[in-house]
Parts: structure tokens; sequence; C-alpha cells
């Protein structure tokens, strides 16, 4: 009789995570939290409705291998290099730091040596699923602390595949290792050359074949090709000792340098999705809650111990690259919790015996602890890095000696934010004469614009002392030209409590932000998307011979009623029509009544130069008028007013 028993825990798998999956999502609480407590639920420590989680072992590894894949495709060298020093330096003193001084801690507590660099190791990861998913709902990717989070987070993902080379070695010497620390180095040094094959190899053969697949024209062929190639190496790696998720990592790692790098990362995702939450779901099953039940304290001081061991670490890393004390703070709680790789780290690790007692229930229960907290942490990352700000008695603004009197200025505007619209709007500024004082808090981008003379400050525009210190009482205009709804709200409503007079203009990416900066006080809320929007509606109604002005009068109908016909909150309001309605005769005295002379119409093609006295005028037609400037403008307000 054949055995149904995998499916039967895979359906109770399934069917469990979907509610606490649903209640995650309402709560804004990351999926990955959901999969861990699913697991903890319904695992032998739990409700025991899977008593052995040995028999979804293969579907976890499984998706350990999609998810490395995935990652493999969704890192870029390209990007990396552009980053650069943010992701070397930041990502490399944040990871070797936070190792270090999570090993000492453990051998000042009597640790083994090989354990407590297995520890350092583990901490050293924060989780990029949890982050990314939290940064991304609170539009924060953009800000200067999003930006430094996501390159140590990169960093960290790239150097997942060489820990893992690493923790056989530190096996050597435990009561279970197998070989001595000379065969583990030799086999150390064979699995780098093997990783080297794979990786040039890949470069050669990969675009080539994809190429000649893609040119058949058939999804399915070009998705299998790629699964090929990510199950294909990660058989190789295993083969050579190595594990499973290596070889996939490289192997995806190479097929994102090819142009077809996102179509097969689209073709992935689901795959990836659907595995790696049954991988989260069995590290849940392995939690021992007994365990933790009996010593509560210890779990609360050993994740405790590492959340505050991490944020300390990363905001040190954050604070060496040029970045402000307040962005650091706010790095470093962002990349505080214990990353989902580490869970892949300790599975590697377990059968080596690296674990003493119930040294890797503690890991669990300290790993999952610091994800629950990640949302509430990262939440009041801003009001703790003020008060730390507050307590080191630092300067909300960074001035140098003769720079003093160039923030004592009138009627002047201040840029928040010298991005790329924070630029073009100086570079348009400085052409007109009026004005302007920059605030921002990357401070190489500080120093580079100091150099080409710019107006520019280091400080938080969204802070009081700092928009003092800039004259926000004496500006005119006031722009927020960041991509941070949270960090705009609040600069807004300090902006129009320091000056109820100032105009506040705010660029914001995300049109869910419009109607809580309106709220905040904001007179201008220009939205990227409905900008585009409005950019490609003007130039598609030229094509079809729409009058200009006509376009630029709905174009402001839609800007001065907030965009509401975009964004479905109005009904259409268009009056792209209205010449149509224009019930006065062609031989109207136009040279009498404003000064200009119609000297034809022309309509589908056809000029009309001596229209009869019953001609009338219709959308879409052409005014030939000749006058001066000034005759030419009550010409054009003439038709204007009859629409």
């Amino acid at each position: 009789m054949r055995d149904f028993s995998i499916l039967r825990d895979l359906v109770i798998l399934v069917a469990a995570a979907i509610p606490v999956v649903v209640a995650a999502h309402r709560f804004r609480v990351p999926p990955v939290v959901a999969f861990l407590v699913t697991g903890m639920m319904i695992g032998p420590h739990g409700l025991r409705l899977i008593a052995h989680p040995d028999s979804v072992a293969g579907l976890a590894e499984l998706g350990v291998v999609l998810l490395l894949f995935a990652i493999g495709l969704e890192l870029s060298l390209a990007r990396i290099v552009r980053l650069g020093r943010v992701v070397l330096q930041g990502g490399g003193l944040q990871l070797v730091g936070t190792a270090v001084l999570v090993a000492g801690v453990a051998l000042a507590f009597g640790t083994a040596g090989n354990t407590a660099l297995l520890y350092g190791a583990l901490v050293a990861l924060s989780s990029t699923a949890i982050v990314l998913k939290m940064y991304t709902d609170r539009g924060e990717l953009d800000t200067p602390h999003g930006r430094v989070v996501v390159a140590v987070l990169l960093f960290q993902d790239l150097c997942v595949v060489p820990l893992m080379l690493l923790i056989p070695v530190l096996a050597a010497g435990t009561a279970t290792g197998e070989a001595s620390t000379g065969t583990l180095v030799v086999r150390f040094g064979v699995s780098l050359a093997v990783l080297a094959a794979l990786v040039l190899g890949g470069r050669l053969l990969v675009p080539r074949v994809l190429e000649r697949v893609v040119a058949l024209r058939n999804r399915e062929i070009f998705t299998l090709c790629v699964v090929l190639f990510g199950l294909g190496a990660a058989y190789v790696t295993a083969s050579v000792g190595l594990s499973l998720a290596v070889g996939a990592f490289i192997a995806g790692l190479v097929i994102s340098e090819s142009e077809y790098g996102m179509q097969a990362l689209s073709d992935v995702l689901p795959f990836r999705d659907t595995f790696s939450g049954i991988f989260f779901i069995s590290v849940g099953m392995l939690l021992d809650m007994g365990l933790l039940i009996q010593r509560p304290l210890a779990l609360v001081a050993v994740a405790g111990t590492v959340v505050l061991m991490k944020a300390v670490v990363a905001a040190a890393a954050t604070y060496s690259l040029g970045r402000s004390l307040q962005v650091s703070v706010m790095s470093g709680l962002a990349l505080a919790q214990v990353g989902e790789f580490s869970f892949v780290l300790a599975g590697v690790a377990v059968p080596l015996g690296l674990f003493p007692g119930d040294g890797y229930q503690l890991f669990l229960g300290a790993s999952v602890a610091s994800m629950l907290a990640t949302p509430f942490v990262i939440g009041a990352a801003a009001p703790l890095a003020d008060v730390v700000c507050r307590l080191a008695r630092r300067p909300a603004i960074e001035l140098l000696p003769h720079e003093a009197d160039e923030v004592a200025r009138d009627d002047h505007v201040i840029i928040v934010g010298y991005g790329l619209n924070g630029r073009n709007l100086a570079r348009v500024l400085r052409a007109a004469g009026i004005g302007y004082v920059i605030l921002e808090q990357n401070g190489q981008v500080v120093r580079r614009a100091r150099l080409a003379r710019e107006p520019i400050f280091f400080g938080d525009g969204a802070r009081h002392d700092v928009l003092e210190r800039v004259g926000i009482g004496r500006a005119r205009v006031i722009v927020f030209a960041i991509s941070a709804p949270a960090v705009e709200r609040r600069g807004v409503a300090v902006a129009r409590q320091l000056n109820p007079n100032i105009r506040i203009v705010v660029r914001t990416r995300y049109v869910a932000a419009m109607d809580d900066l309106s709220r905040a006080g904001a007179d201008e809320v220009v939205p990227e998307e409905f900008e585009t929007s409005l950019a490609i509606f003007a130039r598609v109604l030229r094509l079809y011979g729409i009058p200009s002005n006509t376009i630029e009068r709905e174009v402001a109908a839609v800007r001065g009623e907030h965009y509401g016909v975009l964004r479905g909150l109005t009904l259409p309001g268009l009056k792209l029509d209205a010449l149509k309605h224009l019930g006065v005769h062609a031989a109207l005295d136009l040279r009498r009544e404003t000064g200009a002379t119609l000297i034809a119409v022309v309509r589908d093609g056809k000029a009309f130069y001596t229209p009869d006295p019953e001609f009338r005028f219709r959308a879409g037609d052409s005014v030939v008028l000749v006058g001066q400037g000034e005759a030419l403008a009550r010409a054009c307000g003439m038709f204007r007013a009859a629409g």
C-alpha cells in the first residue's frame, strides 16, 4: 500500500500556514515570521500535528536551494561595484565586527573556540527578507539609512557562500569531526577551485545557451533551462562535499549577469516563495517550546544581547561611512535581528556537532525572538535615534566656521534632499538668481557638493533645530525632495509649525502618501507616478492634433483638483471637446475684439482661408492667427473662455 504520509504532512503544513500568513499580513508582520510561528504551532513541540519534521526535510532543502538561487538572481555584480565603498566598508565592518564581538562574548562564557566562531558567523547575518519587506512597506528604501542597510544586506548575502565553506573547517577537532584540519583545508581549496570553474564556465556557457533558447520563443523551454542550470550547479557542488545551496547561489549569480536574468527571476520567484516557506516552517518545528518555557530568562538575555550588540556594531560601521549619528543609529537598529540564512548555516553545522548541549535551541529561540521584535524596533528607530543624538549632544546640523553666515538668508528656498530632483531644482534656482539652502544626510554627497560651492549642509530636514538654523522663519518655500513618506510627513508638520506662511512642496513616489502629506500641511504634493502619466497623456493628445493650449488647461485642471481623476476619486472632467461648443461664427471680428487677424483654419489636413459666415469651430481645429503678442494672448484667451 502506498504511503501518503508526506502528502498528508504537506497538506497540514500549507493549511495551517494560510491563516497565520493572513493574520501576519493584516498586522503587517513579515511572512518569514509567520512561517516560523506556524512551524512552532504544528511541530512535535507544539500541537504535534506533524510529529516527525524529517518528513518534510526534503522539501525544506529544496526550499533552501531555490531561496539561494533566487538571491543569486537578484544580486548584481555591477550594482555591487557601483555601491563600492558602502558595500565593502560598511558591510565588511558590520559582518566582521559583529562576528568578532559575539565570538569574544561566547569565549568569555567558556564556549569552545570553534563554536564561538560559529556563533559569531550566525549572529552576524541579518534578515534580508524581513528588513526589505518592512522598508518597502514604510517607503524607506531610498532614505539615507535605507540605502546603507540595503548595501550591508547585499554584502551579507555575498558572504553566505564563504561562510558555508568555512563551517566544515570549524568542525575540525570536535568530537564528531571526521577529518583532520589538513584534510579539510585541502577540501576547502578543492571547493574553491570547483566554484571558480562553475563561475568561469557559467559565464561562458550560460549566455550563449539562453540566447539560443530565447530564439525558439518558447517560455516553457526557457524556464526548464533556467531550472536545469540551478539544479545542475547544486548537484555539482553537492558531489564535491559542498551544500546544494552553494551551487544554486553561484548559478543564480551567473545568470543574473546575463541579459536574461530578470526573466529568469520572474520564473523562479513563485517556486522560491512556496518552498522557502516550507523551509522556514520546518525550522519553526525544530524549536523546543518546553525548553524555552523552562528557561525564559536565558532566552530573553540571549536575544536582548544579540540585538544590542548587532545594533551597536552596525551603527558604528554606518558612522564610519560619514553618515550622521541619527542615520547610523537607525541603520544599526534595522540590522539588529538574526537572518534567515543563519538558519541555513546552522543546519549545516548541526550534523557536525558544533552546537553543545541546548545551544542550538537557545540559538533558534533567540533568533526567532529577534525576528519577531524587528517590526517594533524599526518602527521605534527614528524616536530612539533622536534620543541618542540628544544624549550625545551632537549638533543637529554641521556647519564649518565660515558657513555660519551662509544660512542668514531671507526669502530663500530650503531644499531637503540632494538627489536627482534636488540637484535639478538647485540648478534652476541658481540660474534664476533665487537664493537657496540644501540639507542632506549623506556625508559624501555633502562633501562633493561643497567642493562644487553649493550652499549645502549636513543635517536632518525633519528636525526643529535644523530647520531653524537654515532660516525657515524667513524662507518663502521649502521643498522635500526625498523618498521617505514617514520623514516627509514629520518634516512637513515641523515646517508648518515653525512657519505657518511658508509654501511647502513635497515630491513623493508613493500615491498613498498624498493625503497624509496634505493633512500634515503640504501645499503642493507632486507624485512622480501621476506626473509621468500627465506627461504621457499630453504627448499622446498632441499626436492626435489637440491644441497645446487645451492640453495645458486640462493638465492644470488635473493638478488643481489634486489628481482626483487619476486616483479615481472624481469623475472624469476633461473638456477636450470644448471647441465643438464654441457656437460663434468664424466671421466674428477677431481683429476688432482682440487685435489679432484670423488667417486660416486647418481641419483634417485641409486649410480654410476664407471661412463662410456659417463656419463653426470644432475640436481639433488649428487656428492660424497673426498679431502682436498681447493681441494673440487675448485671442487665445477668447478660445479658452469658450471652453
